[in-house]
């Protein structure tokens, strides 16, 4: 019997949630995926202390720089060992601003066509606001494609479709937590939201022709994996590849194209009223964006004590 990721690959791109080059080199994933948590992590490790060095040379002060810098940096480390993507994200700071966000993704694509990286090995990660997708919308039609993040709800992913986007990260094990504290008892198989969350979008897009890939992403638990194994896309942390490589167990393709919904589309108001009333969403939403909002000013204040 093969193991599970060996299955889980059958049916799924598998994606590395990681900046660690040696575990990526050891689970072999077809792309990777990176934020300012796990680029704070990365820039822990000995073998990173020297981009640090080069990010801050010459940046005069610009943290920003610096950092877009870093983070370019380690997303080449990346592309040397894995055949396709490495996902860049955009400062969280900057999701509520369509413009920013604008200038800051075409700086970033401009460090890796600096460093001879083609676009298509590239997507830039921006938060699901409705400023960000906005963005994304404008940077799929200019040939810059995108991984919209921090998607909790229905209506985020209704709306990055509609925009275009390359391709959406459902964050299930956030889901998941939530439900969990706000409901006092644990989910287990199918019955987890975060499972059901992506299952829905999963079929929605299918049902209605859309080409935005749906990657599942923040897994707590092999179960939450493998009752979405048949998506476009998984993004696992190494721990759990890691698992899934050390099982022998059968893994059966779970989700399927079945019936969808019927295809919707949102204005503005729309977006911001259906995101409003889905209190997890809301809350998981605006958390994740302080969060990576803090790592970024961690990572920040580490570039500025080596500049």
């Amino acid at each position: 019997m093969t193991s599970k990721l060996d299955q889980l690959k059958q049916y799924t791109t598998v994606v590395a949630d990681t900046g660690d080059l040696d575990a990526i080199s050891r689970l072999k994933p077809v792309d990777a995926t990176t934020n300012p948590s796990l680029l704070l992590k990365a820039a822990a490790l000995p073998r990173y202390a020297h981009l640090l060095d080069e990010a801050v040379a010459g940046c005069q002060g610009d943290l920003g720089l610096a950092c877009d810098r870093f983070g370019v940096a380690v997303g080449q480390e990346i592309l040397k060992v894995i055949p396709g993507r490495i996902s860049t994200e955009v400062d969280a700071r900057l999701s509520f601003d369509t413009q920013a966000t604008l200038r800051r993704a075409e700086r970033i694509i401009g460090l890796y066509d600096q460093a001879g990286i083609g676009r298509e090995r590239v997507l830039i990660k921006i938060a699901s606001t409705w400023e960000g997708i906005r963005a994304a919308e404008q940077l799929e039609k200019a040939g810059i494609q995108c991984n919209l993040t921090l998607l909790f709800s229905f209506a985020q992913a209704v709306a990055c479709a509609d925009a275009g986007v390359f391709l959406i990260s459902p964050f299930v094990g956030r889901i998941y937590d939530w439900y969990k504290k706000a409901e006092g008892r644990d989910f287990v198989g199918a019955e987890d939201p975060g499972v059901q969350s992506v299952a829905r979008i999963y079929q929605y897009y299918k049902a209605n022709g859309y080409q935005t890939v749906v990657m599942g992403a923040s897994f707590r638990n092999l179960g939450q994996i493998e009752q979405l194994a048949g998506c476009d896309r998984l993004t696992i942390s190494p721990d759990l590849l890691q698992q899934l490589s050390d099982d022998q167990g059968e893994l059966p393709r779970l989700l399927n194209a079945g019936s969808g919904e019927a295809r919707q589309s949102l204005d503005e108001n729309s977006f911001r009223w259906a995101l409003n009333e889905d209190a997890m969403a809301t809350e998981k939403l605006a958390e994740g964006i302080r969060l990576f909002a803090r790592d970024q000013e961690k990572l920040e204040a580490l570039l500025a004590a080596r500049a």
